[in-house]
């Protein structure tokens, strides 16, 4: 009986349109997983390529001393990467390769700016889907396609308007 007073008062179409629009919504600013890989890949050439070339040739001193005390090679280079990356998705919500491919970084609930833990906590997550491979196709199995990092954080990438 509801259900013919919500049809009769032209409610029932307006629910339809809400939930149409939001899932349209949900659509649009969801970035496509390409375009997130080839932003990953933008950055691995831009930020994490010279920090590596930096660390083993101009602080460490040679690839022979790199060879040596990698644990204290790795740890700077990982060191220097997280300082760039969280500083530059903190301060403008992308970095250099999201900034190329239009993509931006936001708080999957209130679609407003990261909190700093948010970002350190992504950051972590990223790093550990990185060494073990299977986390990696988690967007491919997942419906809205979100990756390990977007689930662990609460954040996503979007499309910037």
């Amino acid at each position: 009986m509801a259900k013919w007073r919500d049809v009769k008062q032209n409610r029932a179409s307006k629910e339809k349109e809400k939930i149409n629009s939001k899932s349209l919504e949900d659509t649009i600013l969801n970035s496509s997983i390409p375009s997130r890989l080839k932003a990953f890949i933008t950055d691995s050439f831009l930020i994490t390529t010279p920090i590596f070339y930096i660390v083993i040739y101009l602080i460490m001193g040679s690839g022979d001393d790199f060879a040596q005390n990698r644990a204290a090679g790795w740890g700077m280079i990982i060191a220097i990467h997280l300082l760039i990356i969280v500083g530059f998705l903190y301060i403008k919500r992308q970095t250099p390769g999201m900034k190329a491919y239009e993509l931006i970084l936001v708080d999957s609930s209130t679609q407003q700016r990261p909190s700093f833990l948010q970002i350190i906590i992504r950051y972590i997550a990223t790093t550990f889907s990185i060494i073990s491979l299977f986390l990696m196709f988690v967007p491919f199995f997942n419906k809205e396609k979100k990756t390990f990092q977007d689930i662990i954080s609460n954040t996503i990438n979007i499309n910037e308007k």
